[in-house]
């Protein structure tokens, strides 16, 4: 997909294998259920595309359940980045190997598993986009937002109708009163 602000790249890790089968995985050694990612193909792939760790003004992220987890300030950090590629894990995991050499950084979505890495990668491509400028509609749309600040989410919002099923907007915002609606709103931000 390609944008004015930003692209983006889906690389199949299949096109660097070297077998005839096309393999990515294989089974764990020590044994136990499951295929582990191999690390040969995600290395050629990361030198075809000229990522290498520890780059200035890029990271290699890891998708992993063991990573850290994502949040606002990590996604204002990437923001910065001229490149980012996402390493989706899959199955058992992914060869150790790439998470120790290869990359810059593990990072999970949330205390939970995903089948793969690719809706993390969405999640995170989705949180890094919207603050490019000119992907929102609106430069000052994500200013005072959730999250931007540690612990504090953001204030509830409400349109016309002013009334609607007995239902009523807060009197605070019904006032004009500038200062009396950024209390309001600051109080219900609050974690």
């Amino acid at each position: 997909m390609r944008n004015r602000q930003l692209t983006i790249e889906v690389i199949n890790i299949r096109d660097f294998t070297t077998d005839k089968h096309h393999k990515t995985d294989d089974r764990p050694y020590g044994g136990g259920p499951g295929m582990v990612m191999k690390v040969e193909p995600i290395d050629q792939a990361l030198k075809h595309y000229q990522f290498k760790k520890t780059t200035p003004k890029e990271k290699i992220i890891l998708t992993s359940a063991k990573g850290k987890i994502f949040t606002q300030q990590i996604v204002q950090r990437w923001q910065t980045l001229n490149r980012l590629a996402i390493v989706c894990g899959h199955y058992e995991g992914v060869d150790e190997r790439v998470a120790k050499y290869l990359v810059d950084e593990e990072i999970r979505i949330g205390n939970y598993v995903l089948t793969g890495g690719e809706p993390a990668a969405a999640v995170m491509i989705d949180s890094v986009a919207r603050l490019i400028p000119g992907v929102l509609g609106n430069k000052l749309s994500n200013i005072d937002e959730s999250h931007n600040i540690p612990n504090q989410l953001g204030y509830p919002q409400f349109t016309r109708p002013e009334k609607y099923r007995g239902w009523s907007v807060p009197a605070e915002l019904l006032t004009g009163d500038h200062q009396k609606i950024i209390d309001w709103r600051k109080n219900k931000s609050e974690n």
